[in-house]
């Protein structure tokens, strides 16, 4: 089916439903980031296969929400069909939300899978409907319908990550949870976010590609922990491992049913609704007392204790020196070899798998050469992938899961000649990334508060890129983590999280440029303390990632005393830490790719 049939199939199921418009998000039944292969709904009726985005179908029109690190992909992915991109954070462009208010009828019904939405969404939408006499339909998921050959839900595997590399105990992470509860003056705390659960109880699985969690849900009262998850396919050892722990285990899909049940009724639940799904919220409601709040596991698990951050400052070595066997390859081999965006993904999985307490790649592998490295989320399909040329730029933005840590790591390659515009540009880049990276700030400061420091250079040229400078990092969990990251923009109902000891954020600046090329140079900053004066406690960062930044496109001249000398000062770190772990030849190279500027 193309995407118009597709579109013309929905319109049919919501005339005979009574439904005028139908939401179609990115979500699964946890609010997660990436989804498993089954919820990919918006992907499956619009064709944009991007990780972020949201479909609204009305009777006559269709329209795709992308953010700016997808505009050239969706355009590209969505041309031929019928389906409009709106641009989110371009001027005239609405919000989901003011297109749904504007576009709902008097008596009309906004129809969506209501397992795939949040309470807080789902809230702004119900006022919208009574507002209008109207209602929503949120029981019914019409792209079941239409989906005939629809992936399974996933039933993998899990594995239990041992203390020595979580650093605390699930008793104790459950304890703390606990007491934060008593504060709140709940009695039980209600979790869907799948990175939550994972972390809680030091488990670990396979469902999401590249992020190791497991579909559950779970359920923490003041004297019980109840597991809702499948556990089909689970080793004896975790299973052990839970029932030693005193976890209650129910099926999956019981959740809703016991949300509903005499267990529940008077309670007061502590839940977030940002995350909570608006089907689960609509069960505890009627009996329940609701408690909105982040989940405290959020802030737990985002400031990472002595052992997540001495193991992961490992998985950064291993990482450094899996990144720099792959680009010194690159370097060398470019226009004497075959090589393609995909070749050169796969020898760097290869160097990574190499290493000892390899996991998984943290995310799809983005290796971009050219035009193509202007979507900054691109990623090379067989068939369609770009041959490498001794020239020009490819960007290779990268990671993985070892056991002692996640790691996320960007480089743009110089592989011959170069513009002026193209070293100007990676120039200017290279500053956003090293102003970020030597900033120190008093207690309090917020990412959106050092953002400017990373963007100065490039508006002072009239640039900018349109997504954030960094995000958290989770700890053998998604790549992407809250409430740490570095944005000047902040959502509306939105607060800009303090950057706190403990926190590891990327430090990612870029710039893209539509049909040319695409640069980003990204470490991982770990925040730590610093001096304290009459002015407060102070606070730095500390580079994690260990790995040459190419310095052959670098134009010494644009760049400030200060700037060049935070550029050499990590890399003298660079070449000490990889040294042991490297040939003569590689180190002999690696000195010569981190020479002085």
């Amino acid at each position: 089916m193309t995407t118009n049939e597709k579109i013309a199939e929905l319109r049919n199921l919501m005339k005979d439903r009574g439904m005028d418009m139908y939401l179609i998000p990115t979500d699964d039944f946890h609010s997660s980031e990436y989804v498993g292969e089954h919820f990919k709904s918006r992907s499956f009726m619009t064709g944009f296969t991007g990780s972020a985005g949201t479909a609204v179908i009305t009777l006559d029109e269709a329209h795709l929400w992308a953010d700016g690190r997808y505009f050239v992909q969706a355009a590209k992915q969505i041309a031929g069909s019928e389906v409009i991109l709106e641009r989110i954070g371009e001027p005239g462009v609405p919000e989901v939300e003011e297109f749904i208010e504007k576009n709902f009828k008097k008596g009309g019904c906004l129809g969506f899978d209501g397992r795939c939405v949040s309470a807080k969404n789902a809230a702004k939408y119900f006022d919208i409907a009574r507002e209008n006499d109207g209602q929503l339909a949120t029981t019914e998921d019409l792209v079941d319908l239409i989906w005939k050959d629809r992936p399974a839900l996933p039933k993998a595997a899990t594995w239990v990550l041992e203390d020595e590399f979580s650093g605390e105990s699930m008793q104790a992470k459950i304890y703390r949870i606990r007491e934060k509860m008593k504060k709140k003056k709940a009695d039980a705390h209600l979790v869907s976010s799948l990175y939550d659960i994972a972390y809680i109880l030091n488990i670990r699985g396979n469902d999401i590609d590249c992020v190791p969690v497991f579909l559950s849900f779970l359920l923490i009262t003041d004297d019980s922990v109840i597991l809702f998850t499948d556990t089909t396919n689970w080793p004896e050892e975790v299973m052990s491992y839970l029932n030693e722990n005193s976890v209650k285990l129910y099926p999956y899909d019981m959740i809703y049913h016991y949300l509903q049940s005499a267990d529940m009724a008077g309670r007061s639940v502590l839940l977030d609704q940002s995350i909570i799904n608006y089907n689960m919220f609509k069960a505890l409601e009627g009996s329940a007392k609701i408690i909105d709040g982040k989940n405290p596991s959020e802030l737990m698990r985002a400031v990472k204790n002595e052992t997540e951050i001495k193991n992961t400052k490992l998985a950064h070595i291993k990482d450094g020196v899996a990144c720099t066997k792959a680009i010194k390859w690159v370097k060398e081999n470019v226009g004497k070899e075959p090589m393609t965006e995909i070749t050169v993904s796969d020898y760097y999985e290869a160097r990574r798998r190499e290493q000892e307490n390899f996991v998984d790649l943290s995310f799809g592998t983005i290796s971009a050469y050219g035009p193509n490295a202007a979507m900054m989320h691109y990623s090379a399909k067989p068939g369609s992938e770009a041959t490498l040329k001794p020239e020009g730029f490819l960007l290779v933005d990268s990671g993985a899961h070892f056991l002692e840590g996640t790691t996320d790591i960007t480089r743009t390659i110089a592989l011959g000649e170069l513009t002026q515009q193209m070293k100007e540009y990676y120039t200017v880049v290279l500053r956003c990334h090293l102003r970020l990276m030597a900033a120190n700030f008093p207690k309090g400061v917020t990412g959106a508060n050092l953002d400017i420091l990373s963007r100065g250079p490039v508006w002072d040229m009239g640039l900018d890129y349109r997504c954030g400078t960094g995000h958290g990092v989770g700890h053998i969990l998604n790549v992407h983590e809250g409430p740490n990251r570095f944005h000047w923009r902040v959502l509306k109902g939105q607060n800009s999280a303090e950057i706190m000891p403990g926190m590891i954020t990327t430090d990612e600046p870029g710039l893209y440029i539509e049909d040319g090329f695409g640069i980003r140079i990204e470490n991982e900053l770990l925040c730590v303390a610093g001096k304290t004066t009459e002015y407060g406690d102070f606070r730095h960062f500390e580079s994690l990632t260990v790995c040459p930044i190419d310095l052959d496109p670098v134009i010494p001249e644009m760049m400030t005393e200060a700037e060049k000398k935070t550029l050499n000062e990590y890399h003298a770190m660079v070449r000490e830490t990889l040294k042991p772990y490297l040939s003569d030849e590689e180190n002999a190279w690696l000195a010569k790719e981190t020479r002085d500027i």
